[in-house]
């Protein structure tokens, strides 16, 4: 079960970093970052938790950054602004999460400004 997104309060923890990978190797539908080389269980399973705990938390930075993009879109005061039906087929949710992501997004963004800025990181 994926771990709860630290909230404005809360430090955000840094998780391994994901190393780009060589498009030669991406290519290879057997390789995933180097963990088909590691032969000792004990590195193979930190190595693969690692960078589990990393795939979370980009998920969930993404899924902040999406919510964050839906709220100012729905944003009634720009000329353009899209209906949340608009957002839910460019992102392909249903209108329901998309309010439901226009109402996070607001969330995060009043957070944001009490503090002076978002945290991209």
């Amino acid at each position: 079960m994926a771990e709860q997104t630290p909230r404005r309060n809360e430090p955000r923890l840094r998780p391994a970093p994901l190393l780009f990978e060589p498009a030669e190797a991406a290519a290879d539908p057997e390789h995933f970052f180097d963990l088909e080389s590691i032969d000792d269980p004990k590195a193979l399973l930190t190595r693969a938790t690692e960078l589990t705990h990393a795939f979370r938390a980009a998920a969930d930075r993404a899924v902040e950054f999406q919510a964050m993009a839906a709220a100012q879109l729905a944003d009634p005061r720009r000329f353009d602004r899209l209906t949340t039906a608009d957002i839910a087929e460019r992102a392909e949710w249903t209108e329901d999460y998309a309010k439901k992501m226009v109402d996070f997004g607001r969330d995060l963004m009043r957070g944001a400004e009490g503090r002076g800025s978002a945290d991209p990181v």
